[in-house]
């Protein structure tokens, strides 16, 4: 069995590739094959008759080996280090080679270390398409870095890594250098890419040159990034750049040292500068538009041996072809503004970064200023121009801060929500408007929008105007979502507690025509019941759709919200909820839904979160829908949504045969009193009392018009009518006549309440379907019937109360006899003049006109 098996294993390796590697000594290469960090032995290295786990080749040495696996670089990495002497003897100038040859395919790093004089600094040239830094650790696409140290005496200092397919074309080092390239296993590189051109003393960290042709970018770190810049120290970046290009430089990440003498700063060299070298800080704006190349310099300080702190710093140069309009100057005059700045920026700034290979957009505010962002400051007035091709790609974003702290200042100030014409006017699409309105406690913010009104964006009625306003109500305790509304609703207005932001945001072009008939407005009033109320006038012709806060996310637990809708005298309002239930469940407190019509004696709805919503109903008042909610439990929100409707009231039929009834009676009395004129033997008129049992004396449909009782008032009271003063143009005489006075009553119809009907509180609530403790009678129909009252004119009281005496004698002689006669006359002369006694104690007087 031992036999066959050593059989089997020869015969396997028998099919495994083996190696041979040959140093010889003069080449000064050390070959060493391990294992990978991490991984345990499972394919050994065969040499002769021993099994390694790792092997290491010396300078001189010839060595034969196997790997026992077929994948053996999954196991090992290989590391080729060849040591160069330019002090002590003559420099190997020229292109650097990728010996020895023949390796495995193992991932594998070339590392040359040249030792050179600090008074001879070395220079490493790389062939096209030359190299491009990253920040250490970074993985480039084809996984080939190179990574290159300065090495001064026993300092290291590392210069940077570099991908391939970059700018960087050269790099002077102060002293030896120690290079080394990565290679994947399956890399088919068989050069190094860079050569050692020649020996230059710089007196200097470091020098490295960068050529940018066309429109292009780069981004460079200094040495040994992020960590710091070695003390006190010097380092220079060349920059290429062809004479008929602009480039501009833009410091991303920086960050400074504790200073004990001197003072850290960049300079740059620019050919036909006035003032070379021009110095800057790392935190001032960094030259921009520079015609063709340049040099910028890093220069360090003395530090604070306790705390050296650490100078670092990311920038990037960009290089794009002059800009046609980059003489245009536009003015923006922020001089009159208060509490305001404007911010133009790239597109999707500042979440998204433009990647190098896009020509970039810059805003500048000289020449030499220029910058991706530029934030423009109220009371100023500034000169702007943009170095930019294309500049849809620019937006704005703007901000403004609108304060209150004592409401005797500012209760009665009426502010404008409008973006500025010094925004507007600028060829940049406006991105965002925001205004902060801040108030002190006890103050609170109302929007109103006076022409266009307000909409709220819901499913079922989204906005589809240019811009939108997002508002969002924010307490000490709690942040609310109001949400986002557009022009053209039926909100009125919207009164909110403490802070208010309102975030204007535009989509597409058409925001520059509708701007000019913004009418959005704030004011500053005194303290409110609810977290929010709206004032709602809705549409005739269209639905309203109305929804709470914080859609889709439930309102704030203890949040009370009221809407107060506003409905014309001559129209009915249907109110109907979207769901049937509020779909949540309190864990403290409970949840409240309350309707009440804005009218005397009407009934309050009220719903609590365990009951059905109600369902749709006329409304023929102006109401209040009052939203308050409890603490849900966990994963349960308060979200409603109703609609309202509008419509013409229509008449009713019984109402129009009423009508017709009383105007068929009221003609019978007419005639009757014409049969008993021709009778009358004297020129003027008795009084007589009438009495009609059979017409409704109350306003047809409209019970609820009078806040007493049938038994309480007296709407049924009929004072003693002067045929004469009622029917005076029947009984008109040549020679003069009787006019009748006439009063109109009509239904009143004027303003309401402002305050919505009080939720229950949160502590203790009745379980009630009605806060009356007797049953009104339910609101119907409101009518513009006309009601006329006849009385009779100062000054005839004598002589009318002779004349019926007498007439009443006479005519009631035959049916009554002295009972009738004696009882008129006694009651004609005391309800003479007297509108308050009630005839319907008289039952006598029914068979009067018979």
């Amino acid at each position: 069995m031992r036999v066959t098996k050593h059989l089997c294993v020869g015969f396997f390796f028998s099919f495994l590739a083996s190696f041979t590697i040959s140093l010889r000594t003069t080449d000064n290469i050390t070959v060493a094959i391990n294992l990978r960090p991490g991984v345990f032995v499972g394919c050994p290295i065969r040499v002769k008759n021993s099994i390694r786990s790792d092997l290491k080749i010396k300078p001189g040495d010839n060595v034969t080996f196997t790997f026992t696996c077929s994948t053996p670089e999954k196991y090992f990495i290989m590391e080729i280090k060849k040591n160069i002497d330019c002090v002590s003897g003559p420099c190997p100038f020229g292109d650097v080679h990728l010996y020895p040859p023949g390796l495995p395919r193992l991932d594998r790093t070339f590392i040359w270390d040249v030792k050179a004089s600090t008074k001879a600094g070395l220079e490493l040239k790389f062939s096209a398409p030359w190299l491009r830094q990253v920040e250490p650790g970074a993985t480039c696409p084809d996984f080939v870095s190179y990574n290159i140290n300065s090495s001064i005496d026993k300092a290291t200092v590392n210069i940077g890594t570099f991908c391939r397919n970059g700018s960087v074309s050269r790099v002077k080092l102060l002293g030896g250098v120690i290079m080394s390239l990565r290679l994947p296993w399956n890399s088919s590189l068989t050069t190094s890419g860079f050569n050692i051109a020649n020996r230059a003393s710089i007196k200097r960290l470091c020098i490295i040159e960068s050529i940018l042709k066309g429109e292009s970018s780069t981004t460079l770190m200094s040495p040994n990034y992020p960590l710091g810049f070695p003390e006190d120290e010097l380092m220079t970046w060349q920059f290429v750049v062809p004479s008929n290009m602009r480039a501009s430089v833009f410091f991303h990440n920086y960050s400074l040292s504790n200073c004990e003498r001197k003072e850290e700063r960049v300079e740059y060299y620019i050919p036909g500068s006035p003032s070379n070298p021009e110095v800057f800080k790392l935190s001032d704006s960094q030259p921009a538009n520079i015609p063709g190349s340049f040099n910028l310099s890093l220069q360090g300080c003395d530090q604070d041996a306790q705390n050296p702190g650490v100078l670092r710093l990311l920038f990037q140069v960009v290089v794009q072809h002059p800009q046609v309009d980059e003489n245009v100057t536009h003015l923006v005059d922020l001089s009159k503004e208060w509490n305001m700045s404007v911010t133009i920026h790239f597109e999707g700034w500042p979440g998204r970064v433009p990647v190098m290979s896009e020509p970039i957009c810059l805003i500048c505010k000289d020449p030499r200023t220029c910058d991706r962002v530029l934030t423009l400051v109220s009371g100023t007035v500034y000169k702007i121009s943009f170095l930019c091709k294309d500049l849809s790609r620019l937006r704005i974003t703007a901000e403004k801060g609108i304060s209150c702290v004592d409401l005797r200042w500012c209760q009665r100030k009426i502010y404008s929500l409008l973006v500025p014409k010094a925004v507007t006017q600028l060829p940049i699409q406006l991105h965002k408007f925001i205004w902060k309105l801040l108030a002190s406690d006890l103050i609170n913010i109302e929007i109103t929008s006076p022409s266009l009104k307000l909409q709220q964006h819901v499913p079922e009625q989204r906005c589809n105007t240019s811009y939108s306003y997002s508002i969002v109500s924010a307490t000490p305790e709690k942040e609310l979502n109001v949400g986002v509304f557009c022009p053209g609703g039926s909100i009125e207005k919207i009164q909110m507690r403490n802070n208010v932001t309102i975030s204007l945001k535009t989509f597409g072009k058409g925001f520059l025509n509708e701007s000019k008939y913004q009418d959005l407005q704030m004011s500053f009033v005194p303290h409110i019941k609810d977290e929010c109320s709206f004032t709602v006038s809705p549409d005739p012709k269209a639905k309203v759709y109305l929804q709470t806060p914080n859609w889709p996310y439930g309102l704030p637990p203890y949040v009370s919200i009221s809407w107060y809708v506003v409905v014309p005298s001559k129209q009915v309002a249907r109110l109907g909820f979207s769901k049937d239930r509020m779909g949540l469940a309190c864990e403290t407190g409970r949840a409240y839904v309350n309707i009440k019509e804005e009218t005397m004696g009407a009934e309050e709805t009220v719903r609590r979160e365990d009951e059905l919503l109600p369902g749709p109903r006329n409304m023929y008042h102006d109401f209040w829908v009052n939203v308050s909610n409890c603490k849900p439990v966990d994963r349960t929100q308060l979200t409603l949504q109703f609609w309202v409707t509008l419509a013409d009231k229509q008449i009713d039929l019984g109402v129009i045969l009423a009508v017709v009834a009383g105007a068929g009676v009221l003609a019978a009395i007419g005639l009757t009193v014409c049969c008993v004129k021709k009778k009358k033997k004297k020129s003027q008129t008795p009084m007589v009392g009438v009495y009609n049992a059979n017409v409704n004396t109350q306003v047809p449909g409209k019970q609820g018009l009078f806040t007493k009782g049938r038994k309480n008032n007296e709407s049924h009271v009929y004072a003693v009518i002067d045929d004469a003063m009622v029917y005076g143009h029947l009984l008109k005489e040549s020679n003069g006549s009787v006019s009748p006075e006439v009063d109109v009553y009509r239904p009143f119809d004027g303003p309401v309440g402002s305050l919505p009907p009080s939720p229950p509180p949160f502590s203790f609530r009745k379980d009630k379907r009605s806060s009356n403790t007797e049953e009104p009678p339910s609101p119907t129909d409101t009518d513009q019937d006309t009601y006329t009252f006849a009385h009779q004119k100062s000054g005839q009281s004598e002589d009318d109360g002779d004349t019926n005496e007498k007439n009443d004698g006479d005519t009631n002689e035959k049916n009554d006899g002295d009972t009738n006669e004696k009882n008129d006359g006694d009651t004609n002369e005391k309800n003479d003049g007297d509108t308050s006694t009630s005839l319907l104690e008289n039952k006598e007087q029914d068979g009067l006109v018979q």
